[in-house]
């Protein structure tokens, strides 16, 4: 085990120092494109204008023949592109696979001063982590860099749920963890072919009425991401990192995308994936805290004074631990009120 002295220290000779608090932007969506599809690429400039987090995707959803085509398509859009304050992502392709190592070394050496974050899948274990974080310090010293890249690891195995805690403590490189709900299902032998969201036999039901045994029964969905999603918030929480929901595969269903997403929101991430153009806007609605929360917080807020005592407010009891609550939903939305103008507007900040 590394000395806590040693935590922060560069793991190469020349590498720059690891970031002692990541830095918490807007984050609503992380938007997934195809860098080797020339539609997709011709796009980027307007998206660019549109999210929160731009990602070419190297990984799942990119054939084997077109691995080094994205590649390489994600390094010229990287050189073309002003991407203004909007962060560049990309998720490379899993550590098992013949392509990994040349995704960093490529990426790395051609457009590290344009990434920011490394999203890494399918990670089982803090070992992981600490391969990815030991390369990364190596090529960085070796380009030059003058900013550590980040990694964010996908929660898509058993054993990386496991192990969740470690892994979000693995590396000050740690931004972030998102649930991948696809292949963890794959991974724990669940009967399901979804890629999130519910299932419609996953449910409970109305007891029977004894008088009337055939009486239709109402059945209530339940959620089969609640328990990793909690999970991953605490680790990522105790760890000082962010939790994300991942990708809603049912394009067409808007309401359970939202509702999924919206669960992932309450429950304490800070954003989702958005696979198709109409998930941004669903991501950006969902992930905005609502006005009239927003409106209560500050009432608490400038109710409560420094914080302490407690006071009423339309019947409700506020106190310390209110204060809290509300400072989390003021601090984002004045966060995201700096970026966009009409959310500034509707919340009065």
């Amino acid at each position: 085990m590394r000395h806590p002295r040693d935590f922060f220290s560069p793991l190469a000779i020349g590498a720059p120092s690891p970031v002692r608090e990541i830095p918490f932007k807007p984050s609503r969506m992380i938007h997934f494109f195809d860098p080797s599809n020339p539609r997709m690429a011709a796009k980027i400039p307007e998206i660019v204008k549109q999210v929160d987090i731009l990602l070419g995707n190297l990984e799942d959803a990119i054939e084997a023949g077109n691995k080094v085509a994205a590649r390489e398509g994600l390094v010229k859009i990287a050189r073309d592109t002003d991407f203004g304050e909007t962060p560049l992502w990309t998720r490379v392709n899993s550590l098992d696979s013949p392509w990994f190592l040349d995704d960093l070394l490529r990426l790395v050496g051609e457009i590290g001063d344009k990434l920011e974050v490394i999203m890494v899948p399918k990670v089982t274990g803090p070992w992981d982590i600490h391969y990815v974080d030991q390369l990364l310090a190596q090529l960085e010293a070796k380009h030059g860099l003058s900013r550590p890249l980040l990694v964010h690891a996908i929660l898509e195995t058993a054993e990386g749920v496991k192990n969740v805690e470690e892994i979000a403590a693995a590396s000050p490189r740690m931004q972030g963890i998102s649930l991948g709900p696809a292949d963890l299902a794959a991974s724990r032998r669940m009967k399901t072919t979804r890629v999130g969201g519910g299932h419609p036999d996953y449910v409970v039901r109305d007891d029977m009425d004894e008088a009337n045994p055939k009486t239709e029964r109402p059945s209530h969905l339940q959620d089969l991401w609640h328990y990793t999603t909690a999970k991953m918030v605490d680790a990522c929480g105790a760890a000082g990192i962010l939790p994300f929901y991942g990708p809603f595969g049912h394009i067409a269903d808007d309401q359970a995308c939202e509702d999924q997403f919206r669960n992932a929101f309450l429950m304490g991430c800070v954003g989702a994936w958005s696979l198709h153009p109409k998930q941004i806007a669903i991501a950006k609605r969902v992930f905005s805290p609502p006005v009239k929360d927003v409106k209560f917080a500050l009432r608490v807020l400038e109710e409560m004074g420094d914080g302490t005592g407690t006071v009423m407010i339309d019947g409700r009891m506020q106190d310390d631990a209110t204060v809290k609550q509300c400072r989390v939903i003021v601090d984002l939305a004045r966060m995201l009120a700096v970026k966009d103008s009409d959310l500034a507007a509707a919340y009065g900040l």
